[in-house]
């Protein structure tokens, strides 16, 4: 009983450095308006400052995905820790617009070691028997920790000074607090490797995987992509259509996509893994639609529903896909595996938001996103059926 009461404060431990990891990567969102006024930048910039963020998880993953199956899991997540901290810095010392390209690379850099890493983390550190617990102490972190971000950015920056400075400055005490946790927490890879033996990772699957993987990726991509339209562009569509200007509402409504779901991973057990993805796909459609209307008509209501909703559907599709990845792959190949699902999912995040911001020029922020939710309908009802005609296994143990 006391081992497996030191297991799971070890694991929660370890899941709330990943949340402070994560929190750090969306803390700019409620701000870019404030940044857009200070720059004097277009909205496609925006979203091209986000997009720099995915393509450094994206290239981290490639990199080093699997470094922590080799080196150890806490070598690399003081490292992800060490881009965040520095990520935090740029935003700072920003004085123009190439400061805040940095500061998300290097946020992007710090997620993509964590993503990974934190994750088979999580899972190691569970006691005996624990890993559907653990699954979702990771999911919870890691979306968990995104919610947190705009949330805590929007409050400082609307009812605390210095709203550019002042978020930042408490993501570093967080971040040095989870450098102190980290430092006590135990290494759970026993056999390591030296960092020179490693070699950057290419997209692979091992042969037990792959009948799991290819229902789960679609899964994730499509949940993926909503989060990344959501966070990068609702901000400014409260602010120009809704004459909401907020930072601490739009903080709100973002954080609550990435809240509702973690509510929504809770589903995944009574309802199954198998189950869980095409019922997360429909949410997802449900959600598109919410926000298809309330760019139409204008309607803030509409915004909260479809993050309440799509945000559920994310949560349910995604942890549903992590625990039958993570059940089908072998111990020594985990955090390749998880990377590899992230890999996919941040390939969501970043190729339509690009999309979108290109067409806000010709189209207008509302003509864009309706566009963009048509294009996720077409992708999430294709996933949905595609699951239901191919269901993912439940796992075993």
């Amino acid at each position: 009983m006391d081992g497996d009461r030191r297991g799971w404060t070890q694991c929660v431990l370890s899941g709330a450095v990943f949340a402070v990891c994560m929190a750090g990567t969306t803390l700019p969102t409620p701000l870019y308006g404030l940044y857009q006024d200070k720059f004097h930048f277009s909205e496609l910039t925006v979203t091209v400052v986000y997009a720099v963020y995915a393509f450094g998880v994206i290239g981290m993953l490639l990199l080093a995905g699997n470094a922590s199956d080799g080196v150890g899991r806490r070598p690399v997540l003081f490292t992800g820790l060490g881009f965040a901290a520095a990520s935090a810095v740029c935003f700072l010392c920003a004085t123009g617009l190439g400061w805040l390209y940095a500061g998300r690379l290097l946020s992007g850099l710090s997620a993509g070691l964590f993503t990974g890493a934190a994750t088979a983390y999580v899972m190691d550190l569970s006691p005996p028997g624990g890993a559907s617990r653990a699954t979702f102490v990771a999911t919870a972190a890691n979306l968990g920790g995104l919610g947190c971000g705009p949330l805590l950015a929007g409050i400082l920056a609307q009812y605390a000074p210095w709203p550019l400075y002042l978020p930042f400055v408490v993501h570093l005490a967080l971040v040095a607090c989870s450098v102190a946790v980290l430092a006590w927490l135990p290494e759970t890879v026993r056999e390591r490797r030296p960092l020179s033996a490693l070699r950057p990772q290419r997209p692979g699957l091992p042969p037990q995987v792959r009948a799991v993987f290819g229902p789960a990726a679609a899964a994730s991509f499509a949940g993926f992509a909503l989060f990344g339209v959501f966070t990068s562009v609702s901000p400014a569509f409260l602010a120009e259509s809704l004459d909401v200007h907020d930072h601490a509402v739009s903080g709100l409504v973002v954080a609550l996509a990435f809240f509702s779901s973690t509510a929504g991973q809770l589903a995944v057990g009574p309802v199954g893994v198998g189950r869980s993805l095409p019922l997360g796909c429909a949410l997802l459609l449900a959600g598109l639609a919410l926000l298809a209307g309330a760019l139409r008509w204008d309607a803030f209501a509409l915004v909260v529903l479809s993050a309440v909703v799509g945000g559920a559907g994310q949560g349910l599709s995604f942890r549903g896909a992590l625990s039958a990845v993570a059940a089908a792959s072998p111990a020594d190949r985990r955090a390749a595996v998880i990377s590899t699902l992230f890999l996919v999912a941040y390939a969501g995040i970043s190729v339509p938001v690009i999309g979108v911001g290109l067409l806000v020029g010709p189209l207008g922020l509302e003509g864009a996103g309706l566009v963009f939710i048509a294009v996720m309908a077409v992708l999430v009802s294709t996933a949905a059926v595609y699951l239901l005609r191919r269901p993912v296994p439940a796992p075993h143990g």
